[in-house]
């Protein structure tokens, strides 16, 4: 008898959909791809505005300021390339959607810290007027995602408890297991014996 018929269908491995260098923006829905890619450049004229600036009168502001929009610009491309590759069905929906509210939140706290401490210490140079917005820019572009992304979770996570608001138990779930008695498991013991 020939069974390979049968079982064809199920055990051939099914072509995955070709994409250029694994890129895709099925992820990066709604406004996330213009909050990502705004993120991503408003970090990097920070950057570039901050290495402009020539002279500083107390330089560890502006070095602080270069630590954080450097590290926001590369952690928001990372971020980006996550979303946009196979690296979001390897690592899941669940984990990339954790890690990007954590890091998008830091990410926008530190810039702001670091945005401040540069205003209120730079010269009055344009490059370092510049740096600034961009830095405050910045800072708001990932605030703004962070709290939009809370609420859309918040959302979520009432919209799935409002099918059992009171976190009954069903019918099913509050009966026992084993409908045994005591006796019925002793009767098996001896029963067993003799």
């Amino acid at each position: 008898m020939d069974n390979s018929n049968v079982y064809n269908e199920t055990t051939e491995p099914q072509a995955k959909p070709s994409r250029c260098f694994g890129c895709t923006l099925q992820h990066l829905w709604g406004w996330r791809l213009p909050a990502k890619a705004l993120q991503v450049i408003l970090s990097l004229l920070a950057v570039i505005c901050e290495e402009m600036v020539e002279n500083c009168i107390n330089c560890g502001g502006l070095y602080f300021f270069e630590f954080i929009s450097c590290a926001a610009f590369l952690l928001s491309l990372l971020i980006l390339c996550v979303y946009c590759t196979n690296a979001y069905e390897v690592f899941g929906k669940d984990k990339v959607g954790n890690v990007n509210i954590w890091l998008v939140s830091a990410i926008g706290v530190c810039f702001l810290v670091a945005t401040i401490t540069l205003s209120a210490i730079s010269s009055e140079s344009a490059a370092g007027k510049a740096a600034c917005v961009f830095g405050f820019l910045a800072s708001t572009a990932f605030i703004a995602e962070s709290i939009t992304d809370y609420f859309h979770r918040r959302k979520q996570h009432v919209d799935g408890h409002s099918e059992n608001p009171a976190h009954t138990l069903g019918a099913t779930e509050n009966q026992p297991l084993n409908q045994q008695n005591s006796f019925s498991g002793i009767h098996s013991f001896f029963f067993f014996f003799f």
